[in-house]
This record gives C-alpha cells, structure tokens and sequence, in this order.
C-alpha cells in the first residue's frame, strides 16, 4: 500500500491471499443485519464518527482464505480470479530519529508530550507554533492517521497505546516534526484491534460482544455511543476512530479495545471488517490493513486489497468476517 510506505514502524513482513466470493442477498435477513433500526444509532458522544445509513440489501463476502508466508511467492493466487489479489506489508524500516527532521527556525521549535492515561490510553500534545493549521501524520507501532493543528499549532489528542514502550511521531510534510514517549505498563490488561485505511474507502470495524447481534446492546461500531465507563468496569469493549476526516485522503484507523484483563465476562466477541458500497468507492479497489496484537506482545498485520462492485450496487455492504481474529475472553 502506497501509504505504508511513508514509514513502517514495529512489523513484521507477511503475505496473505484473499479469495473473496460476493453473494447478493436481500428481504429479512438483510433488514435485521442492515436495516434502520439495527444500522440508525444515536451519534456518538464521546468521538466524532461517520455513520452510514441503512440499506435492505446486504452484500455478503464469504469464502476468505489467509495464507501466511515468508515467502510472497509461495502464497498459490489464482490467476483466473480477477477478485483474488497478493498483498504484502513492506519490509520493516528503521524510525526516524529526532535529529533526522529539518532545522526549525528560531521561534518554531516543536514539543511533544505523552501522558498515560486511564485505560492503556495515552494524551499527546504537540505544540508547534509555525505550524498553525497543518497536516500532519501520527505514527505508533504500526498504526498511522491524519491529523491537523488548530489555529496556534496545538494538537491534542487520545490514542490506544499498542505497546508498553510507547513512541509516538508526528511528522509533517515537509520532513518537520517531534517524537514524544511513554511507558504503559497496562497495555496488557486490553485486547485491541486496528483497522486503517486511505480516505473514503468506507471500512468499518465491527464487534458484536458475547452473542450479540446487529442492532443489539453488544454490538460496537463507530455508529452507535460509546461507553467508555462500561469498558473502565470491565463490563463492555470501546471502538475509537482516528483521523480527520475533513482532509483530503487522509489515513483513518479504527482501534476496538476490549478490557480482557478485568472482565466481568466470559465468551466470545466476533469481529469483523466491513465495508459499504458508496458513490467514492464503487467499481474502484480500496485497500484496508489490520493490526492485532498477539498474546506475547507481537504485532500481526495483514493487509486487503479489495475490488468493489459497480455502482449498481451502492447501498450494499461487503462484510469480511475472516480478516481479524475473534477474542476469546475470560471474565476476572
């Protein structure tokens, strides 16, 4: 993915082969799934989300088979398929040290700080005078988004650690930025999921938490309220969307969080990467890439290239059900 390449941080290379098999499928299953009473949420309290809006059709991928592999070339990719694409993640390259970025001129140094927070969640402020009203990149472990400055060149804002030592850098387009740290020695208490993309590509992270379905209290997507006491307690998992949506392509992530190490639960959360078929994205291949965060504390990536119907079939969905592992959780 053209994006991945502006700088890799903390992954490993891995190869994946993504059959995809599309079957159109409408009347009542279709309204419990997508319909106005399980897709029509109240808007969210806590973030700003982009909600979709509901639809009787469902478009249902199945059949996805991931193949991991040291070897791009030993992953089998039908060649008869027009739907089947070979992706890989770039090889791991090394993080930009502070002094990499350009000289700032007297008056325009940058400070970054990172402070943990409740939840494994850390606070970053940069504040960057010159720099009023600008793009810029968020990297952590892997995970990238868009951001802006405000009118004094402040920025401030929330993220999901993925990691113990965490390290965050902010990078503008220009080579200019600021590196800020922090040491999260919760991180391991939480399951966290992410799922990023380029611009308008209409992914959606979805988590339906011990047997709920769509529509229910359980399901959690970027559509509905967040209840951030409920995952403090232990009670119920948290989805954040990252990225200023207001930007021109910018990079979006969303990050499901669930508090596995202080359940009150037991059970499984099925999750799932989708995707609406809308007017920016039909006929068009959007590409997509997950980042999970295995039980020794590694990163596991895999990325999606799809190819999304014609605009015939604007309104549907494409649901992947197989892309990102569900969590089994033990309540405590």
């Amino acid at each position: 993915m053209r994006y991945l390449k502006e700088i890799a941080t903390g992954v490993a290379t891995l190869a994946i082969a993504v059959g995809i098999g599309f079957v159109m499928q409408s009347g009542e299953a279709a309204k419990e799934r997508y319909g106005a009473a399980a897709r029509n949420a109240p808007a969210p309290v806590d973030e700003t989300f982009t909600g979709t809006s509901g639809t009787d059709i469902l478009l249902e991928v199945q059949e996805i088979e991931l193949t991991s592999a040291s070897d791009p070339a030993a992953v089998p990719v039908p060649q008869t398929d027009s739907n089947v694409q070979r992706v890989s993640v770039p090889a791991t390259t090394d993080r930009p040290e502070e002094s990499d970025f350009l000289p700032r001129a007297a008056g325009c140094e940058m400070r970054a700080e990172a402070q943990v927070g409740p939840a494994a969640m850390v606070l970053l402020s940069l504040a960057a005078p010159c720099a009023a009203n600008e793009r810029l990149t968020v990297h952590h472990n892997g995970m990238m988004f868009t951001e802006t400055t405000d009118a004094s060149g402040n920025l401030n804002l929330t993220v999901p650690a993925l990691s113990e030592q965490a390290v965050f850098i902010m990078a503008f387009s220009n080579g200019d930025g600021a590196v800020a740290q922090a040491n999260v020695p919760d991180v391991a208490q939480y399951d966290r999921t992410t799922l990023q993309w380029r611009g308008q590509a209409g992914f959606e992270l979805h988590a339906r938490e011990f047997g709920a379905s769509y529509g229910q209290n359980g399901h959690v997507w970027s559509g509905t309220s967040q209840n951030i006491e409920g995952m403090m307690t232990g009670e119920n998992g948290y989805l954040m969307r990252l990225g200023d949506t207001q930007l021109d392509e910018p990079l979006m992530a969303e990050i499901y969080t669930y508090p596995s190490g202080t359940s009150a639960k037991s059970g499984t959360i099925d999750l799932s990467v989708e995707a609406e078929v809308t007017l920016n994205n039909c006929g068009m291949e959007v590409e997509a890439q997950s980042l999970e965060i295995m039980a020794d504390g590694a990163m596991k990536t895999q990325d999606l290239t799809l190819a999304v119907p014609g605009c015939d079939a604007v309104g549907s969905f494409l649901v992947l059900n197989n892309l990102v592992a569900d969590l089994k959780v033990a309540s405590n």
